[in-house]
């Protein structure tokens, strides 16, 4: 067991001198709530360097709040994923700031649900820009900060965000379960060639975590695409409650669903010297789900 594995294993601490990600460099993006603001907040809590990226500018700004707070350090960088420019940008000014890349969180994404036979090309290529292109092109301009020569080496995680959806599939989501399957094919294949590089490669396909995107879609919640409204949500979700009912979710052996606290554990778990041996793997945070 390594001195830094042995200094950390069995518990977490709230140490910034001394925690699981100590002196490490991360990128989150989709950071400004939900999963990736609980992510960004836990990973400062474990002593990493955070770059935090969000569409919404204002958001990030609240979240990189929150990480001052805790005494955290961060660096905000608002845009979009999917944007040309995008990779670019952060890659230069995560380095510029902080001088390395430990690990990348892939996170940000939205549905835009519809029956197979309804959905246009520009619905099903927008879910694929985000979910899968995007990734990729951050990942690639990343490269020079995961390849690199053994005397360099640090813990060094690729982390991408897929969804039970592209493990079963899901109705009215071909565009969402085709992007978040193909994300798994991503994965391991970073994990093939950049294992040589002690690079460790993983995805999290999560099932019911309470979100926005989990939440009812007659709450009215959207968000704007390429200037058009797109309605997030399921129809007619059960609101989230401390004590659920027993038959509220019977599909999952645990009767509830995850909180964004509980997912972003996972994503520390895999980005942490704890998952040292592990790459290459789905791990599905579920409750349960579809065991």
């Amino acid at each position: 067991m390594s001195q830094r594995l042995a200094q950390v294993s069995g518990h977490v601490t709230n140490s910034y001198s001394r925690g699981l990600l100590a002196g490490e460099v991360a990128i989150i993006t989709g950071a400004g709530q939900g999963i990736g603001r609980s992510a960004a907040l836990l990973f400062a809590k474990e002593g990493a360097k955070v770059v935090i990226s969000d569409i919404d500018a204002k958001k990030l700004e609240a979240v990189a709040e929150e990480i001052a707070a805790l005494g955290g350090d961060s660096l905000s960088v608002a845009g979009d994923v999917g944007a040309d420019d995008f990779p670019k940008k952060i890659v230069d000014a995560t380095v510029q700031k902080y001088g390395k890349i430990n690990h990348i969180v892939n996170n940000a994404g939205f549905t835009f649900d519809k029956m197979l036979h309804t959905t246009p090309d520009d619905t099903f290529d927008i879910i694929m820009k985000i979910h899968v292109r995007a990734p990729f092109r951050l990942i690639r301009q990343a490269a020079p900060y995961f390849r690199v020569k053994p005397e360099q080496r640090e813990n060094r995680s690729i982390i991408n965000v897929s969804s039970t959806s592209g493990l079963h599939g899901n109705v009215g989501q071909a565009n969402y379960a085709a992007a978040k399957s193909a994300v798994i094919g991503l994965t391991k294949t970073i994990a093939k060639e950049w294992g040589i590089f002690g690079v460790r490669a993983n995805t999290i396909a999560f099932g019911l975590i309470h979100t926005r995107l989990t939440a009812s879609k007659e709450a009215g919640v959207t968000i704007e695409i390429d200037g058009k409204k797109v309605a997030l949500g399921v129809p007619g979700a059960p609101r989230p409650t401390e004590n659920p009912k027993a038959d509220a979710y019977p599909f999952i052996p645990l009767r509830r669903g995850g909180t964004p606290e509980e997912a972003a554990a996972s994503v520390l778990f895999l980005a942490s010297p704890l998952a040292s041996y592990v790459s290459g793997h789905t791990l599905e945070v579920t409750g349960g789900a579809g065991i």
